[in-house]
């Protein structure tokens, strides 16, 4: 059984992070699958915490979450 990743959180504020394997795990996609929306449409943009390391603001991504069920 895969192992389940948590939401890396930072501990001088509440402001949580997905990575892409996060991200898509979460909408049941490939994780280029994710850099192609942040890309190609309004898909929250990452965040570039370091050389090699792109995360997602989880706030951003309720936030689409929300207007997308607007939309529909």
């Amino acid at each position: 059984m895969a192992a389940k990743t948590k939401p890396q959180t930072t501990s001088k504020s509440s402001v949580e992070f997905l990575n892409a394997k996060q991200v898509a795990n979460r909408y049941g996609v490939h994780p280029a699958s994710i850099y192609r929306w942040a890309k190609e449409s309004n898909f929250p943009k990452p965040i570039k915490l370091g050389p090699n390391v792109t995360r997602w603001r989880l706030a951003d991504l309720g936030e689409w979450e929300a207007t997308q069920q607007e939309v529909s």
